[in-house]
């Protein structure tokens, strides 16, 4: 069973899975990015890298809500070249 401190759910989904499997966008008072690492400073929103989910994320400006502020369409593009992560 996952432990509840390490799920996170996917902003397009909507469905929990670990933290470890999701990509994770960062917004700080610089800008946004991807965090690779998983443990930057800033509000984060995850989701869960696979090909539907990234469709619709980058189709609806899914982040945009999720931070409620406007998203560089940089950050979409890079994350459309993300694979899904697997353990």
């Amino acid at each position: 069973m996952r432990n509840a401190a390490n799920t996170r759910t996917c902003v397009v989904c909507r469905k929990k899975f670990d933290k470890k499997l999701m990509t994770r966008v960062v917004k700080t008072a610089d800008g946004y990015f991807i965090d690779e690492s998983g443990k930057a400073d800033g509000r984060g929103a995850y989701f869960c890298g696979s090909d539907e989910c990234k469709k619709k994320l980058v189709k609806s400006a899914g982040l945009n809500k999720s931070f409620k502020a406007k998203v560089p369409e940089e950050i979409y593009g890079e994350l459309l070249g993300i694979k899904k992560k697997e353990l």
